[in-house]
């Protein structure tokens, strides 16, 4: 692993975090980290939820079948798009944007030492009507992801993925 890269092979899913915390100039630098991801046309479709509550981070666990740690992290990111704003008003460029801007709030959550995991929610229905009932999100606004963050209270060695087998050059 290149050592240029340390950051993006040390973000790892963090699922257990400390009873403590994340300091308000901590969430306003990944905010600013998440919404400097590309975006189509630049017309940065995300908007995002910064919610510190514990009974609605509860509640918002309640909708997400792999999302119970969000009930005891410090903080939660709903991060979702707007219909009306992305570029051609296309679905999919609201999916690529969002999830670029979810990899960012995560890089920048693990190269500030915080952890975080990535909560999936669109396409499931469920979980979407979920988050729009519990939010009363206005028809336009879609929610893509959760990501449950705080202190790690766990650590997992830095790794990559890489397949040399999912590589093609040139042709399939």
């Amino acid at each position: 692993m290149n050592p240029a890269l340390a950051p993006i092979f040390a973000r790892r899913s963090v699922r257990r975090f400390q009873d403590k915390p994340v300091p308000e100039a901590v969430l306003q630098d990944v905010l600013e980290a998440a919404m400097a991801a590309p975006s189509a046309n630049a017309k940065d479709p995300w908007e995002i939820m910064v919610v510190q509550k514990p009974d609605v981070l509860a509640k918002i666990a309640d909708g997400l079948p792999y999302g119970k740690m969000l009930a005891s992290a410090p903080v939660g990111f709903v991060v979702c798009g707007d219909l009306q704003r992305v570029n051609g008003q296309h679905l999919s460029y609201l999916l690529q944007d969002a999830s670029a801007c979810i990899e960012n709030l995560l890089l920048a959550l693990s190269m500030l030492g915080f952890g975080g995991v990535w909560l999936g929610v669109h396409p499931r229905e469920d979980r979407i009507a979920h988050l729009r009932g519990l939010f009363h999100l206005p028809g336009h606004i879609l929610p893509i992801g959760v990501i449950a963050a705080g202190y790690p209270a766990e650590t997992h060695a830095p790794r990559t993925r890489f397949a040399a087998a999912r590589v093609h050059r040139e042709q399939w």
